[in-house]
C-alpha cells in the first residue's frame, strides 16, 4: 500500500511539471473549457425537470417527483406520431442527400487541376455557410414568395398560375433539405479535400503508369483514402438526426405547412417557452436526445465491427 501511495505522488507531480511546462497551452484551451463546462454540462442539472412537476416557488430541487409522467403523456398525445414521423423524415432526408454530397463536391474539385479554378470552386461553394439562417430564409422567399418571389413569376408567366410554394406541404422538405445542403456542402467537403490532400502522389503516378484510368484511380485511392474520415462524418451526422435545425424550420413554418413542419424542436419550443410548460418539455427534450443516443451507440458498434474506424 505504502509503495501504491508513493507511486501516486510521483505521477501527480509528474502531471504538475508538465502543466507547469506547458501552462501556456493550458490557459488558451481554458476558455473553450469553460464554456462546455458552463454552456454544455451545466444545463444537465435542469434534466431533473423531466421528471418533475415544476413549482416556481419550490424550484427545481423542491419540485415534487412524478417519475415518468410527462413521458407518458407525450407518448399519449394524439399529434405524437405526426410530430415523431415529420422528425424521422427530415432527419432521415437530410442525411440521405447531404452526407455523400459534400463527398462527391470534394472529389470533383480534387480532379482540378487548375490550382485557380480549383481556389475559385471552393470559396465559391465555401461562402455560403457564411450566410445567417435568417438570410438563407429571405434568400428563399425572395425565390419563393407568390407575389414577389423571382421563380413564382418565372413559373406564373409561363403557366398563367401563381403558385404559393411556401405554402404547399409537400414543397417543405425539399426546400429545407436543398437549402440545407447548398449551404454546408462546401464546408463539409473541406474535411475530405484534407484527406484527399494527404494521398502520396506517388501512388497515383503509379496507378497511371499501370494504366489505370480516372475512374479506377477515383475507386481504388480516392475512395479507400476517404472512408476512415467518411465513416467518423457518418457516425456524427447520425448522432444528429433528430436535432433538426430549430431556427430554419420555425422560420420556414406557416400555418399551411404545420402538419409537415412540425418537429420535436419546434414543439418543445412553444410548449416550454411560449406555454411555460417546462417540465414537459425538458422530457420530450430528454426523449430526444436518448434516441440520438442510442443512433451513436448503434452506428458506431456497426462501423467498429465492420471497418477499422470508429468514434471509440
Amino acid at each position: 500500500m505504502h509503495v501504491h501511495n508513493m507511486r501516486r505522488e510521483t505521477s501527480f507531480r509528474t502531471l504538475l511539471r508538465r502543466v507547469a511546462g506547458s501552462w501556456q497551452l493550458y490557459v488558451l484551451i481554458l476558455p473553450a473549457f469553460l464554456y462546455i463546462l458552463i454552456f454544455r454540462y451545466g444545463p444537465m442539472y435542469g434534466l431533473q425537470l423531466a421528471f418533475k412537476s415544476y413549482n416556481v416557488r419550490l424550484g427545481i430541487t423542491g419540485s415534487p417527483f412524478v417519475g415518468l409522467e410527462h413521458f407518458r403523456r407525450f407518448l399519449s398525445y394524439y399529434r405524437f406520431g405526426e410530430i415523431f414521423s415529420n422528425t424521422i423524415i427530415l432527419g432521415l432526408y437530410k442525411l440521405a442527400v447531404g452526407f455523400p454530397i459534400p463527398i462527391l463536391l470534394a472529389l470533383s474539385i480534387n480532379e482540378v487541376r487548375s490550382p485557380r479554378i480549383k481556389r475559385f470552386l471552393q470559396t465559391v461553394t465555401y461562402a455560403p455557410y457564411f450566410l445567417s439562417v435568417v438570410v438563407v430564409v429571405g434568400i428563399v422567399y425572395q425565390l419563393f414568395s407568390p407575389h414577389y418571389g423571382i421563380l413564382s413569376g418565372l413559373i406564373r408567366s409561363l403557366t398563367g398560375k401563381t403558385l404559393n410554394i411556401m405554402g404547399t406541404p409537400e414543397a417543405f422538405r425539399h426546400v429545407f433539405v436543398w437549402t440545407d445542403v447548398w449551404q454546408l456542402m462546401g464546408y463539409q467537403a473541406i474535411l475530405y479535400l484534407a484527406a484527399l490532400s494527404a494521398v502520396p502522389p506517388e501512388l497515383y503516378e503509379a496507378a497511371a503508369i499501370d494504366g489505370a484510368s480516372k475512374f479506377q484511380r477515383l475507386l481504388h485511392i480516392d475512395i479507400p483514402s476517404l472512408l476512415p474520415t467518411a465513416t467518423v462524418l457518418f457516425i456524427l451526422e447520425v448522432s444528429r438526426v433528430m436535432d433538426i435545425s430549430f431556427e430554419k424550420v420555425i422560420l420556414l413554418q406557416t400555418p399551411l405547412n404545420l402538419r409537415v413542419s412540425e418537429v420535436l424542436t419546434t414543439y418543445v419550443y412553444k410548449v416550454g417557452i411560449l406555454e411555460g410548460y417546462f417540465d414537459f418539455a425538458t422530457a420530450i427534450g430528454l426523449f430526444n436526445s436518448l434516441i440520438n443516443l442510442v443512433l451513436v451507440v448503434t452506428m458506431n458498434t456497426v462501423a467498429r465491427k465492420w471497418g477499422e474506424s470508429s468514434l471509440w
